[in-house]
């Protein structure tokens, strides 16, 4: 029993595979959604501390009150807008302050005034808004192969099921000369409508035409690749019996907005607000290549969350027995290879917080490499077994594809021998053959070690040993292989966990991720800390010999969401161009991130250089950007003395070592603190790193004297912003335009489907009932005539009117129904009949007892009026006469007639009956 008499209620299983012996849910994984009013919330939150540890609470997860207010727990302090990391960095081209810390987890917060940022990231929600109808949370797994949903709803996070019963929903995509289908309708379509199904299009994001990837893939996929406009990569096929390209932001959009379909079935209201997974080694421009697709697609995309990062959350928030912060964290290792990637990341959990402390990754290595490998395996022994060239017919390879696939599931569960059978597989050939588990870990050997790379990496970046893991979590199709389970359990040591649900622990964590960005619903206190994959430099031009500075604003695994902000000394408007710091790092071809250029920068009024402040920011996307700049710009004592004073860089120069600990402090546990990191002071920053730093005795006198000399104000400046393969807003504006037009086009479309599958259930249904229960209600003429409209009609809809407009096919059922309606409504009032006539007589049986008992002075009814009782009994004689005449004109006519009184004029007679013999009428004296 939960406290304060929450109901809980758990998911069911999702049905286990042949291949899958793994518990689909973890201990606990049913998160409990409660809903509670204004009084009850306060109550249940002033209770104080936490609440009784049940599994209905694990995850804290609560349905806010309709007020639109976000509550907080008892101590947690006031709402706060999303947070993130936050430092100031030190001059350009030298490494990150001291000062500036590498967590974004919360715990104290200052209540400074000045306060510049939240200096740690914490999965709060953003300001209060009001609930209106209520508001949907929802996570989705963006898969390579597959997509799957999970809601937050009352019983907790559930992953939901779309038309077809089924929780997985393919990432696939087929167009038509009418009309689209997206999911399993498309997948049924793979391989007869080829050349216009798409699908395996996740790595196009964010590349150009010409990426090195894209040329790769263009080999794989069956349907035409097209170089789009603006360089990128789109596909192009056949819709609307035109040729059409294709952006792979609108392909994905199309993906999505069905996703967003089959949310707004389940949760039964609107859905804006989500989560979206992605890749944790995806670069800004496939991000933003994401975010885009989500606007397309009309979503509200909170968050594009790190795959590992989201089953790490998924994992986690459900732990009651994790280390307090004061104690070592607990590390775990989650291990996810899906369809086309491999992903390790290392996690560090306490209480409430969680830390990505390193990520690797093999984006080119999945499951669709070991089917590859298979299907090559096999075309080659078809080749000279049956002298067939499979690769040359693309529908013979799609489908042998599906069958290895098959078959490489069948291994993981079982070792023997395997037979590969496919009929009619080309030029009416049948193919046979056969494989082992051990020939399949023979054949792909290459690919199995190919494992252990990465899990040594991240081992070694998160500067850990074997014994320091607490547990190995997996997830993803691929790790369901025997031999990829047998070289992690060789390389840890220790046996792998499989608690998570492969298949649906990331669209759980994006679920829970949005739950706690959403003030719709109260979550437990969880800190989430992931991390920047790559490091990250600025470059701008300088006025000395080199002409060039650089600065390595973000390293490789530095917390994110963060913020920096970096003091340049300029005249005159400048340019600092955003880069990948080591290329071969990054699986992009192009290190270039965007070209930020800071605008309306001028001289000091005594011609000196002014001081500029630039914040960068890796946002709660992963995505770089330049936030903000603002030149300080210095002022005369008699000006307004509201400016704010001069910020110096040697604020942490001046405090005693406790103090500048302290701020650490504050800043790694998540203070509001504004703490200025510069290690030179502003004479002497030196863009090449060339010039020497004045003796520290100098400054505290130069400091002075600057602040008698005058005060000084900051204005902010305009930033252009030049992204790397960002998708213009006009064009963006286009492709969802065209998303709305062709989601018309669909719902028209289906509506003419809809027409026309009537006139065809009619016309079965019709003719089934003649032969049956209507056979006796229309007479041989009659029936001739009808059946041949019919035998007419189903001819027609095989041949002209196999294509017509909507209003034809409305307009021929009307026509059907003409004919058909009047043998319609003479069965159903001879089967309905006998009962109205029933419910009448023993109305009037009952009212005759009544007057009858009356007459004889039986005492129950004294009461009665005898006016009111002739009146009755007048009324009674006048209906039944009326129904005596209707039923022997009734008795006199055969079934194939029209009846001569209907159902409704009985009912009407027996209501005006009641209506008229009030109840005191029929009711005994109870005297």
């Amino acid at each position: 029993m939960c406290s304060f008499g929450f109901h809980t209620k758990h998911h069911s299983l999702r049905r286990e595979k042949a291949w899958d012996r793994r518990r689909p849910l973890g201990r606990g994984e049913a998160a409990t959604v409660r809903t509670m009013g204004a009084t009850s919330q306060s109550q249940a939150w002033r209770a104080g501390g936490e609440v009784a540890q049940t599994d209905c609470q694990r995850a804290g997860l609560r349905h806010m009150a309709p007020s639109g207010r976000r509550g907080r727990r008892v101590g947690a302090g006031a709402a706060e807008r999303p947070s993130e990391g936050k430092s100031e960095a030190a001059a350009p081209g030298q490494h990150p302050p001291a000062g500036a810390s590498d967590s974004g987890s919360r715990n104290s917060r200052s209540n400074s005034p000045n306060e510049d940022a939240v200096p740690a990231q914490r999965a709060s929600a953003p300001s209060p808004r009001p609930l209106g109808g209520g508001m949907s949370v929802v996570g989705i797994d963006l898969g390579f192969l597959n997509c799957y949903i999970a809601v937050a709803r009352s019983g907790g996070i559930e992953t939901i099921a779309n038309e077809y019963s089924d929780r997985c929903t393919p990432a696939c995509i087929s167009l038509g000369s009418r009309t689209r289908a997206i999911g399993n309708a498309a997948k049924s379509q793979i391989v007869t409508n080829v050349r216009n199904t798409i699908h395996g299009f996740k790595k196009l994001h964010g590349r150009s035409f010409d990426d090195p990837i894209v040329q790769t893939e263009r080999i794989r996929l069956p349907y035409e690749l097209q170089k789009m406009p603006n360089g990128s990569a789109g596909v192009k096929v056949r819709y609307l019996e035109e040729e059409r390209p294709f952006a792979i932001e609108q392909v994905t959009g199309m993906l999505l907005a069905k996703l967003k379909e089959t949310s707004e079935n389940a949760l039964k209201k609107p859905v804006a607000d989500c989560v979206i997974s992605i890749p944790s080694f995806f670069t800004d421009a496939e991000r933003r290549s994401v975010m885009a697709a989500a606007q397309v697609a009309g979503l509200n995309c909170l968050r594009l969350m790190n795959e590992t990062t989201a089953v790490a959350l998924a994992y986690g928030i459900y732990k009651q027995d994790l280390p307090p912060l004061d104690e070592k964290p607990r590390n775990v290792v989650f291990i996810d290879m899906g369809h086309s990637a491999y992903q390790v990341a290392v996690c560090a959990f306490n209480k409430g917080k969680l830390k990505v402390l390193a990520t690797t990754f093999d984006p080119y290595l999945g499951g669709r490499n070991f089917d590859e490998a298979l299907v090559d395996y096999f075309c080659d022994e078809f080749k000279s077994k049956y002298k067939i060239n499979v690769k040359e017919n693309s529908r013979a390879l799609l489908r042998l594809y599906q069958e290895c696939e098959k078959l490489k599931k069948l291994m993981s569960a079982n070792a023997s021998d395997l037979p590969l059978n496919i009929e009619c597989f080309m030029n009416d050939l049948d193919v046979s053959s056969k494989m082992n588990r051990a020939q399949f870990e023979q054949l792909c050997a290459s690919l199995f070690a190919r494992v252990e790379p990465p899990l040594k990496a991240v081992m070694e970046q998160a500067n850990l040993q074997r014994e320091d893991i607490s547990s190995i979590e997996i997830v993803g199709g691929a790790t369901r292989i025997p031999a990829v389970k047998e070289q992690i359990t060789k390389f840890f040591l220790k046996d792998i966990s499989t608690t998570l649900n492969a298949d649906e622990a990331v669209a759980r964590g994006c679920a829970l991720q949005c739950a706690i960005l959403s003030p719709a619903f109260k979550v437990r206190e969880f800190s989430i800390t992931d991390l920047v994959p790559y490091s990250i430099t600025l470059r701008w031009k300088t006025s000395f010999e080199d002409g060039i500075g650089e600065c390595e604003v973000f390293c490789k695994n530095h917390p994110a969401p963060f913020s920096k902000v970096i003091t340049f000394h300029k005249k005159e408007p400048f340019e600092l161009e955003a880069f990948y710091t080591n290329l071969h790092e990054v699986p992009y071809p192009d290190p270039r991130i965007g070209i930020f250029t800071i605008q309306n920068v001028f001289p000091q009024s005594d011609g000196d250089s002014s001081k500029v402040k630039v914040k960068v920011r890796i946002n709660i996307h992963g995505i770089f950007s330049v936030a903000s700049a603002s030149v300080i710009e210095k002022q005369n004592v008699e000006g307004d003395h509201s400016d704010i004073p001069m910020e110096t860089e040697t604020s942490f120069k001046n405090e005693s070592k406790d103090d500048v600990d302290k701020m650490q402090v504050d800043q790694e546990e998540g203070g509001h603190q504004k703490c200025h990191a510069e290690h030179t002071p502003e004479e002497e920053i030196d863009h090449t790193g060339t010039k020497s730093k004045s003796a520290p005795s100098d400054k505290p006198e130069r400091l002075n004297q600057t602040i008698k000399k005058g005060k000084v104000k900051s204005i902010d400046l305009p930033i252009q912003s030049s992204l790397c393969r960002q998708l213009g807003q006009d064009l963006l504006n286009s492709y969802i335009e065209n998303e709305g037009k062709m989601i018309m086009q669909d719902k028209l479309e289906k509506e003419r489907n809809d027409a026309k599958n009537a006139v065809e259930e009619y016309v079965y249904d019709f003719r089934d009932k003649l032969g049956t229960v209507y056979e006796k209600f229309i007479t041989q003429e009659d029936l001739n005539k009808l059946s041949a409209i019919l035998e007419d009609t189903e001819n027609w809809l095989y041949e002209e009117g196999e294509d017509q407009p909507k209003q034809i096919y409305v307009d021929k059922l009307q026509e059907l129904k003409k004919y058909g309606q009047p043998i319609q409504m003479r069965y159903m009032e001879h089967e309905e009949r006998p009962k109205a006539l029933n419910d009448l007589g023993k109305k009037i049986q009952l009212v005759m007892k009544v007057i009858e008992a009356y007459r004889n002075k039986d005492e129950r009814y004294d009461h009665l009026d005898p006016a009111e009782v002739e009146k009755v009994e007048k009324f009674i004689s006048e209906a039944m006469s009326w129904l005596n005449s209707k039923m022997n004109a009734q008795n006199k006519l055969s079934l194939t007639q029209d009846p001569v009184v209907k159902v409704a004029e009985i009912v009407a007679k027996s209501k005006e009956l009641d209506n008229f013999c009030n109840p005191s009428f029929t009711s005994p004296n109870r005297k």
